[in-house]
C-alpha cells in the first residue's frame, strides 16, 4: 500500500448528502473480478449522459480543473449503502487520495483506510467553507496527515482528528497483511509451541 503523509492538489466540491456506493460505482459497472479499470466508471450515473460514455458537461469531475482533482469535498454520510470495496477502488483509480466530509458510511470509511484513501471528517461549517471556496476559484489544498491539518483556505489551518493506529498505518503504507506480518516472531513462536502441545493438528492430511 502506498504511504500517505501529504496530499496536495486541486479540491473538487460535490456537496450532495448521502452519496451511496451504488452511485460511486453502480453494480452494473462491476463486470470483472480484476481490481483495475474502475476509474473511468466512477460516478457513472452522473458523469455520463448515455451508454456511449458521452460526458455530462455539468458534472463537477468533467469540468476543468476538477477532472484532475486529488481531493474531494463531499456532503454528509458519504459512502453510505452497500459495502462494496470497488467504490474506494474507483475513487483511488480516478486519482482521488483524500475525501473531506462531515461524516462517512462506516464500512466505506474502513475500506478507505485499507486502500490508502484518506477520509477526513470536519465540522459541516468547515466543509461548506471549503466547498464554497472551490466553487468560486480553483482551490489548491495541502492535507498533512502527520500534522492532521489542512491548509490552503484563506490562510486558515483546519485541524482534524484521526485514530492513531489508522494514521500510523496510512503514513507507513501498511495494510492488514503488513500489520499481521509485524507480529511474525510471535506467530511463529506460538506455532512452535502448538506443534509440541497438539502435534495431531499439524500432521499432513
Amino acid at each position: 500500500m502506498e504511504p500517505l503523509t501529504r496530499i496536495e492538489g486541486i479540491a473538487a466540491p460535490l456537496m450532495r448528502p448521502d452519496i451511496d456506493t451504488d452511485i460511486i460505482i453502480p453494480s452494473r459497472e462491476i463486470t470483472s473480478p480484476e481490481r483495475t479499470g474502475f476509474g473511468e466508471k466512477l460516478f457513472a450515473p452522473w458523469r455520463y449522459l448515455d451508454a456511449t460514455r458521452r460526458e455530462n458537461p455539468d458534472f463537477v469531475l468533467n469540468r476543468t480543473p476538477f477532472r484532475h482533482a486529488r481531493i474531494l469535498i463531499a456532503g454528509d454520510n458519504f459512502g453510505c449503502g452497500s459495502s462494496r470495496e470497488m467504490a474506494v477502488w474507483a475513487l483511488h483509480q480516478f486519482g482521488i487520495r483524500c475525501i473531506v466530509a462531515p461524516s462517512f458510511g462506516a464500512i466505506f470509511r474502513t475500506n478507505c483506510i485499507r486502500n490508502a484513501l484518506l477520509p477526513v471528517e470536519l465540522p459541516e461549517a468547515d466543509v461548506q467553507a471549503l466547498a464554497a471556496a472551490a466553487e468560486a476559484a480553483p482551490l489548491h489544498l495541502v492535507v498533512d496527515l502527520e500534522r492532521c491539518e489542512i491548509t490552503g483556505l484563506a490562510h486558515r489551518r483546519l485541524r482534524f482528528e484521526m485514530d492513531a493506529g489508522e494514521r500510523d498505518c496510512l503514513i507507513a503504507g501498511l495494510d492488514a497483511i503488513d500489520l499481521t506480518w509485524r507480529h511474525r516472531a510471535a506467530i511463529e513462536a506460538f506455532q512452535a509451541r502448538d506443534r509440541q502441545a497438539r502435534p495431531w493438528i499439524w500432521e499432513p492430511r
